[in-house]
């Protein structure tokens, strides 16, 4: 049986990388887990007292589709290494690359794209709560990997989970990996693969689908975003599509670009008058930028501006994503309940906060998602995670704003569209990859 489906693999242009008996083809990195092959499948086993552990195939690729099946005991954590790489200039001949998790925790990352020993998490399924849902706890669960140029997607079960743009690593091995013991994880916890098979020819992506893209190349647009309806804000060589607030010019004190990124300088001490806003308006969209501050900087990427209200002279008037140096800026302090800082809803409603290893450090980029759907539902995300959820128009946001700095201007958030604004508050702060797309159906909420 396994024997008459090689053949039919081959006819179709795949070929397996496991014979179902032995591991030829195979080498053991890392750490010291146990692998062995029982009826047609790999079986790895988690050993006591040793770090994460691979089972790497021989050959190196580039572009491929890979398949395979796993099951895996439901308090273990995997993952699958593609493009991944062990040599001796990096860290001792650490494994590093990109992973295909495998999660059956109740956070439900299974299909999410990490990197191993490198940059950590890079694909988040928060993002895309359909895919979360895919994996199968104590049942075999199909896996497809789809890397194929700069555009990295993945599959549980049939159903898309994340697609990554990225550009670090172009070729290396796969991997099997057992997870060091962590956690509810114990001696003696298993994951078996099995149907391990690859296709590297005449590859033809799968169709576009409508998943969150998580896109590092610096103000790209990738073809898959370009089909969702995103477009760049920013072509990160000039201000084009940009102007000054309550202004028909163009920007000009502070903002300039170089390098494909858009910076403010720090004020001479005054920090009102150059907030630039986009020349178009929106309603219900998605926003999508990366942001960069420097030590105590405060700034601010606002929606549903109107510039008919009076600020005088200081920034314009909108809802505001907060960007601030939480640890050294005084406004963190200011508020309620912390309503004042990193990705809230400026003086209006407090982020979640994330855990330690998602915050980005000081001069690091930051990836931030306004979502604005057409019922008003609105969204906070700040790498990969949603940090405010809350509904425009409704009495409870109208109480917020009653009780908050904004109850001078009547409606305040309450037109149904409005520029984009980036705000200069007197500090050093940087944008890039700002990019937008509207949003003219009702999509399904992401989670």
């Amino acid at each position: 049986m396994l024997f008459s489906s090689l053949v039919f693999a081959e006819k179709d242009g795949w070929t397996s990388l496991f014979d179902g008996k032995t591991l030829n083809g195979w080498n053991q990195r890392g750490g010291q887990a146990k692998y062995r092959v029982e009826n047609g499948e790999i079986i790895g086993t988690t050993v006591a007292n040793t770090p994460n552990s691979f089972l790497c195939t021989n050959e190196e690729y580039g572009d491929f589709i890979l398949e395979l099946q796993l099951l895996v005991d439901d308090k273990m954590n995997s993952g699958i290494q593609f493009r991944s790489l062990s040599r001796p200039d990096y860290q001792e001949v650490r494994v590093h690359g990109y992973q295909m998790e495998v999660d059956p925790s109740q956070r439900a990352w299974s299909g999410g794209i990490y990197d191993e020993g490198r940059r950590d998490w890079l694909y988040i399924p928060n993002l895309n709560p359909a895919g979360k849902r895919a994996f199968r706890h104590n049942e075999w669960n199909t896996y497809r990997i789809e890397a194929i140029g700069n555009s990295l997607r993945t599959w549980v079960n049939g159903v898309p989970v994340a697609h990554l743009i990225d550009d670090m690593t172009a070729k290396g091995f796969i991997a099997l990996q057992v997870h060091a013991i962590n956690g509810q994880m114990t001696e003696g916890m298993e994951v078996r693969w099995r149907k391990i098979r690859i296709k590297t020819k005449d590859l033809v992506p799968s169709p576009f689908d409508q998943i969150a893209v998580v896109n590092l190349l610096p103000n790209h647009v990738s073809e898959s975003e370009k089909a969702q309806g995103f477009k760049p804000l920013f072509n990160g060589k000039d201000l084009q599509g940009w102007r000054g607030v309550h202004s028909s010019d163009k920007p000009g004190m502070r903002w300039a670009v170089a390098d494909g990124v858009l910076t403010v300088s720090p004020s001479d001490g005054s920090e009102t008058g150059n907030d630039i806003v986009t020349t178009e308006q929106y309603s219900a969209f998605e926003l999508v930028f990366e942001f960069k501050l420097t030590e105590g900087a405060n700034s601010g990427v606002k929606y549903f501006v109107n510039e008919a209200f009076d600020s005088g002279g200081k920034s314009g008037i909108g809802l505001e994503f907060q960007v601030l140096d939480d640890e050294r800026h005084p406004d963190a302090k200011q508020g309620v309940v912390g309503n004042r800082t990193l990705g809230s809803l400026y003086d209006l409603i407090p982020s979640e906060k994330l855990e330690q290893r998602f915050q980005r450090k000081i001069g690091e980029w930051n990836q931030g998602r306004i979502v604005v759907y057409p019922n008003n539902l609105v969204q906070h995300w700040l790498n990969g995670f949603k940090v405010v959820e809350y509904e425009r128009k409704s009495n409870i946001f109208k109480a917020l704003v009653a009780r908050s700095k904004y109850q001078v201007w009547e409606g305040f958030g309450m037109n149904d569209a409005g520029p984009i604004l980036l705000q200069d508050h007197g500090d050093r702060v940087s944008y890039r990859s700002v990019k937008i797309r509207p949003l003219v159906a009702n999509p399904t909420p992401c989670e």
